[in-house]
């Protein structure tokens, strides 16, 4: 099980103190949406310059164009980007073609998707390298968690490795390592508590430990 460090609310030298901060305890890094809106891909070549031996991951959300996109990214040095499991077929083919040519990985965020099941058969089949349940900032604000959604995903794909996004903090993770995500993705529940470093390094060790 690995952790990532998900930034969406900070510019770039924002982020790198930050990620300086619990860099120890993460594996991932991963440039958030907004972040890439606000700052562009720029905002992944400096982390990646500044943090070499972490994954840097470039949140796109990629929709179209996903050869050229993936490219870009690639070439700002994302070690893994993300794509949504609502895009077309030919565009997640796509992705996985270009991601390979570049020694890269895809993730596939599942948000909106409404037939779990039925879509994380078909990325498995794709080649996709992960799968993400992830509970959109939007739905967390009614209750909605992954959990059940996780457990479906786990039980059908194949070679994927199955990611957990969405609200997860030092509270719920036991929960979360129960049901053996491989990725677990953390954002507000570090870089909004008190003791960032403390906090990453709780996670990390419950993450080992699980």
């Amino acid at each position: 099980m690995e952790l990532q460090l998900a930034l969406d609310l900070v510019n770039i030298p924002e982020a790198k103190q930050l990620i300086k901060e619990v860099e120890p305890y993460i594996d991932i890094v991963e440039i958030g949406t907004p972040v890439v809106i606000n700052e562009g891909l720029r905002a992944v070549k400096e982390i990646k310059e500044a943090f070499p031996d972490l994954k840097v991951l470039a949140d796109l959300k990629v929709m179209d164009a996903a050869g050229y996109e993936v490219m870009k990214a690639s070439e700002a040095g994302a070690d893994i980007i993300t794509i949504l499991g609502v895009a077309e077929d030919m565009t997640i083919k796509g992705a996985v073609e270009e991601a390979k040519k570049q020694q890269k990985q895809i993730l596939v965020d599942m948000i909106g998707v409404h037939d779990i099941e039925g879509r994380a058969k078909e990325l498995d089949a794709f080649g996709v390298d992960y799968i993400c349940v992830h509970t959109g900032y939007d739905l967390q604000a009614i209750g909605k968690n992954s959990f059940e959604d996780l457990m479906t995903i786990k039980r059908v794909v194949k070679h994927a490795k199955v990611a957990v996004a969405g609200g997860i903090k030092l509270s719920t993770l036991p929960e979360v390592i129960k049901a053996k995500p491989d990725l677990i993705i953390v954002g507000g529940g570090i870089t909004g508590s008190e003791d960032k470093p403390a906090t990453a390094a709780e996670m990390q060790k419950l993450i080992k430990q699980g």
